[in-house]
């Protein structure tokens, strides 16, 4: 299973989780068997100074990502993910590593739209 992480930094899984998938610098990818990290890599989003609805959500499923955790998102994006099938959980914080190991855990699962979205209708 491929696991995408919004990253405000390129560290792997010592980066910092990104508050907002769409506006995050970086994607940490991670793949795991289980609860085992097979591999890492951090890649920049190529959409990071500006974005249309839709275009962050292609590209990481394009990534072959199964999983997008992140801080929050809108929920016009949360639809996209639902319709190409890949998991969302909001409300991640901290580490990559936290973030990872909690959805690991069952601890972060589900996505909401955060305050942000919904305040401007998203």
């Amino acid at each position: 299973m491929r696991i995408a992480i919004s990253a405000d930094d390129e560290r792997g899984l010592d980066g910092t989780v990104s508050p907002h998938f769409g506006r995050c610098p970086y994607f940490t990818l991670v793949d795991v068997e289980g609860q085992d990290i097979k591999t890492v890599r951090s890649i920049p989003n190529p959409y990071y100074d500006r974005h249309e609805p839709g275009q962050v959500p292609g590209f990481i499923r394009s990534q072959g990502a199964d999983v997008m955790l992140t801080g929050g998102m809108g929920n016009r994006a949360i639809a996209f993910f639902q319709q190409y099938g890949i998991q969302t959980a909001t409300g991640a914080c901290g580490t990559v590593r936290l973030a990872l190991q909690q959805y690991l855990d069952g601890q972060l699962q589900g996505a909401k739209p955060c305050r942000e979205s919904v305040e401007h209708g998203h």
